[in-house]
């Protein structure tokens, strides 16, 4: 763990590199490359936009100031908490002297039923099952060795845990009728300043194949269309 921010960064200069460079050799702490060539190159010039995950409240800040695009979850926060830690974002990105403002992509599970009951019971099982999972995860890494926060890190599993269905749709999934996941995802696209929203229809990938297609169906037919 201790090792993962400068992972991450020879990982982006090498991704960057192989996509702009026809050939390239690279020697770095934890990765060393010589003599190659990828194909075939990106059709997007110099590359895709990239598009980093961040979590914790310094990696908005620090992300910001790289100035590239960002993905958030609620994974271990709430909904709530994401508005200070996007504006930190933001702040560093336009400190930086980075164009416009900053692209922000919310990633959330959302399921979707023709009434709020069915949506409610077929996404309980699932969802919960995953939000546990994950609360199980966090707990084990907090005892792996060099682990950071170690102490934040299991008492944010233990929550998870503990989390209840009516605290999970409160805090962390949108889930109803077509109707009102757009205006839960208006509402919170509005407020958060979002460019786009990223949806796990089956959290926890419990929810029977028939029932998520139906969702997807409803999310491209009668959800989509307001954000177009």
């Amino acid at each position: 763990m201790p090792k993962a921010a400068d992972r991450f960064a020879e990982t982006l200069e090498i991704l960057k590199r192989a996509w702009t460079e026809d050939r390239f050799a690279y020697e770095g702490r934890f990765y060393s490359f010589h003599n190659v060539h990828l194909v075939p190159k990106p059709y997007q010039k110099p590359f895709p936009e990239l598009r980093i995950a961040v979590n914790s409240p310094d990696t908005f800040a620090a992300v910001g100031e790289l100035g590239y695009p960002i993905f958030v979850a609620v994974r271990i926060g709430t909904l709530s908490e994401l508005a200070p830690n996007i504006e930190a974002y933001r702040a560093a990105y336009s400190a930086a002297g980075h164009p416009g403002t900053g692209k922000v992509f919310l990633r959330l599970p959302l399921y979707i039923a023709d009434s709020y009951q069915r949506a409610h019971g077929e996404g309980e099982e699932s969802i919960m099952h995953f939000y546990r999972w994950l609360g199980g995860q966090l707990q084990a890494s907090a005892t792996a060795a060099g682990a950071r926060a170690i102490e934040q890190r299991a008492e944010r599993g233990q929550r998870l845990q503990s989390l209840t269905y009516e605290q999970a749709l409160r805090d962390k999934v949108v889930l109803g009728t077509p109707r009102q996941a757009t205006d839960r995802l208006c509402a919170l696209r509005d407020e958060l300043g979002l460019d786009g929203i990223l949806a796990e229809i089956n959290c926890g990938s419990l929810i029977p194949h028939g029932n998520v297609m139906h969702a997807l169906r409803l999310l491209c037919h009668e959800v989509m269309p307001a954000f177009h």
